[in-house]
């Protein structure tokens, strides 16, 4: 065993007790919204709940390789206050600067549909509000604070939300 197993360890940890708390976080926010549905004059048909499975699911697998990433890659973790350390431009990141929370609004939005929650679907919709409202204000210049040109030079070749398959050059 390396010296450096029981840090990765550690942050494996720590990645998994965050992300851990993220969901349980938006799962509690979910089922908290379920009671306006019945305030709302529209259902959803019940033929599109089993579909909520694909972005659920799709969501979930790509926010599980961001934070595989992040470990891996970064050597740290998701949360804001627990950053990685080095600048992480691959695998999901290669493609669009956000897919962690774009996996999250998977999973949000295909939980809304198998609930056949139309304010669970609604909080899905107020999640990337909220989000691009993090990443705009804060995030973006937090990290060209941090790692500069290369942030820069990352953020005018790959899209905030939707992917751009050529990747980083």
């Amino acid at each position: 065993m390396s010296s450096s197993t029981p840090i990765r360890i550690f942050v494996l940890l720590r990645a998994a007790l965050y992300s851990a708390g993220f969901v349980i976080l938006w799962w509690w926010l979910a089922v908290s919204v379920r009671p306006f549905d019945a305030w709302l004059t529209f259902t959803l048909p019940v033929w599109v709940r089993p579909l909520g499975w694909v972005p659920l699911l799709a969501g979930a697998l790509f926010a599980l390789w961001c934070i595989s990433t992040f470990v891996t890659r970064g050597r740290g973790t998701p949360a804001p206050f627990d950053p990685p350390r080095e600048f992480v431009a691959v695998g999901p990141y290669r493609y669009v600067r956000n897919p962690m929370y774009i996996g999250g609004f998977g999973v949000l939005f295909g939980g809304g549909l198998l609930a056949g929650s139309p304010s669970v679907l609604g909080l899905a919709f107020v999640y990337l509000i909220l989000l691009h409202l993090l990443v705009w204000l804060y995030e973006e210049p937090s990290l060209e604070s941090r790692f500069g040109d290369p942030y820069r030079r990352y953020k005018s070749a790959v899209h905030r939300w939707l992917p751009r398959f050529h990747g980083l050059a």
